[in-house]
């Protein structure tokens, strides 16, 4: 193997790494945003009294506060008022206040009624035909989007140039080998 071919081979392999260590470190963003807050989404939307509803959406929100997602956008060129942390957190706390300020005493349709309305503001119907929790799109790596893009897009491309200028590199010695 020539020169060029091992020094293509080796730039392969960092970037080949390197974008593996971003999809490694977006998987683990994910899983926590997802076991921290999106878990607790979700089990307020289903549960079935409003002190449970109430308890669940308030970790959820201290999650939410805690790593200061409260404001700005997720979006890196096109901002999508489905990516704005502030309307979505404050829709968020704006319930978390419906179910608190309900009387203990209201009537059990009063209760079924905000619970359902809490449904319908956490959860949407996924493409597969189930529900999932509603959320802005890429808030897990939140306020980095930017650095992940980059880091992305970055690795991705060297790794896609590096592998094939070893291939185009490695061809060309094997037929060099081939025709001697």
């Amino acid at each position: 193997m020539g020169k060029s071919t091992k020094t293509f081979l080796a730039l392969a392999i960092v970037f080949t790494v390197v974008f593996g260590a971003w999809a490694a470190v977006r998987i683990v963003h994910s899983i926590d945003f997802s076991l921290n807050c999106g878990a607790y989404l979700k089990r307020a939307a289903e549960a079935n009294t409003v002190e449970m509803a109430k308890g669940e959406l308030a970790s959820a929100i201290g999650y939410i506060e805690e790593n200061n997602l409260t404001e700005g956008t997720v979006s890196i060129f096109l901002k999508n008022p489905t990516n704005d942390l502030g309307f979505w957190y404050n829709n968020l706390k704006a319930a978390h206040a419906e179910l608190a300020s309900l009387p203990e005493d209201a009537a059990p349709l009063e209760k079924t009624n905000v619970l359902m309305k809490l449904r319908e503001s956490l959860t949407d119907r996924s493409s597969s035909g189930g529900t999932e929790v509603v959320h802005p799109e890429g808030i897990s790596i939140y306020p980095n989007n930017v650095l992940y893009f980059w880091w992305c897009l970055l690795s991705l491309t060297g790794l896609c140039v590096f592998w094939a200028l070893f291939g185009i590199a490695y061809g060309k010695a094997y037929l060099a080998r081939k025709t001697v």
